[in-house]
């Protein structure tokens, strides 16, 4: 899981205990999800907590009264997800690798007090999306819901490059109506309208926002700007 404190490539912020977390997460199963493949919460039975090893996955949900499934959270490499609800479904966007969280492993983790810290600041990024994303449907204009879905994909999954700032996260316009509870024409208009006052622009399956970085509050750790 690059990027999460709580694997290899965090090492250096569990210092003494990253050889005891690996060790636990170690024992941990692992589940692999094909590209489009739904895995339903049968899949997930004694799992507290997924965390995504490699890929990207998406939550789908069914609300009752509603006619479509919507997209209600979205994680990749480094992220983590509670197991889905009765009515959830977790999809690969790409062929990706979640590990479960046991209880024995969960309990394991919260006593040791790095790996603890490290654990409630990875829950509380995926309640503050999840926050978000809820809030984004309170926006009655298409447009600006579109807008500020690809400015939170940008705090999580962004990269400051020379023109502005990366998604690094596989975007279709069918993926980004599911995201905000409305239709693939819909969106593309949003988009086109966004590109033409210089908001964003589309190359193939990637998206950057034209701003400044010091525009988006994000991750310290979103890379160089001067990458390409």
């Amino acid at each position: 899981m690059p990027g999460s404190p709580l694997t290899d490539s965090g090492r250096l912020l569990l210092g003494h205990q990253a050889t005891t977390v690996a060790e636990i997460l170690a024992g941990c199963p692992r589940f692999d999800v094909g590209a489009g493949e739904p895995h339903f919460p049968r899949s997930f039975l004694g799992i507290e907590l997924l965390a995504v090893e490699h890929g990207f996955v998406v939550v789908r949900s069914t609300p009752e009264g509603f006619a479509r499934s919507i997209i209600t959270r979205e994680a990749g490499p480094g992220r983590v997800l509670l197991p889905p609800s009765p009515e959830e479904v977790v999809f690969g966007l790409t062929a990706a690798r979640l590990v479960g969280m046991t209880p024995e492993a969960r309990a394991r983790l919260l006593e040791l007090p790095e790996a603890a810290r490290a654990l409630v600041e990875l829950l509380e990024t995926t309640l503050a999306q999840q926050r978000e994303t809820l809030a984004n449907f309170a926006h009655t204009r298409h447009i600006e819901r579109v807008r500020r879905t690809l400015l939170q994909l940008s705090l999580s999954y962004g990269r400051v490059v020379r023109d502005g700032i990366r998604i690094d996260f596989p975007l279709s316009h069918m993926l980004l109506a599911d995201m905000i509870g409305s239709s693939r024409e819909t969106v593309t208009r949003a988009l086109d309208e966004l590109q033409r006052s210089g908001y964003v622009d589309r190359r193939g399956h990637t998206y950057r926002l034209l701003v400044a970085p010091a525009e988006v509050v994000g991750d310290p750790r979103r890379g160089d700007p001067a990458e390409v």
